[in-house]
């Protein structure tokens, strides 16, 4: 049976995340396999089966003209957490695009932030759509943006 990207990265990071700096070595890699993603600098800090909670340090490069975190940063973080968090309980013979993405900002985000997203993985018989929702908080625990991500999940023919 093939394993899926998902069971792969759980893997890697119950490998990883106990050693010393374990967490940042898998956020690279992650950062390897897709690059994009890795232009934000996102750390994750717990990652399980369906859940993930990560970490965009406030530094320059993701900050705007307003000295605070640029709104596309911000939406590829939540994406990022969303793909995450669904993959690590998407089935071999399941993949998934993403097909909308809308985020609500809620306040300026300063300083450090965390998303956090606890996906559900839906029972997958022919083409549908699933939406996963992410909530980013800054420092002292208030949203800053909500992010739904509208995934396409199919089966691997």
């Amino acid at each position: 049976m093939k394993t899926s990207p998902g069971a792969l990265l759980l893997r890697w990071w119950f490998r990883l995340a106990p050693l010393p700096l374990g967490k940042r070595l898998f956020s690279r890699l992650i950062g390897i396999f897709v690059p994009y993603s890795a232009t934000i600098g996102a750390r994750v800090l717990d990652f399980r089966e369906g859940y993930i909670r990560l970490l965009l340090p406030d530094r320059r490069r993701v900050r705007n003209h307003l000295n605070s975190i640029h709104a596309i940063a911000l939406v590829n973080f939540g994406e990022m957490c969303s793909g995450l968090a669904l993959m690590s309980g998407m089935p071999s013979h399941v993949r998934g695009i993403v097909t909308h993405i809308s985020i609500d900002y809620l306040k300026k985000a300063r300083g450090d932030l965390q998303a956090q997203c606890d996906a559900s993985f839906p029972q997958v018989s022919a083409d549908m759509e699933h939406i996963v929702l992410v909530d980013i908080v800054d420092g002292v625990g208030e949203v800053v943006a909500r992010v739904a991500v509208t995934w396409r999940l199919g089966l691997i023919a």
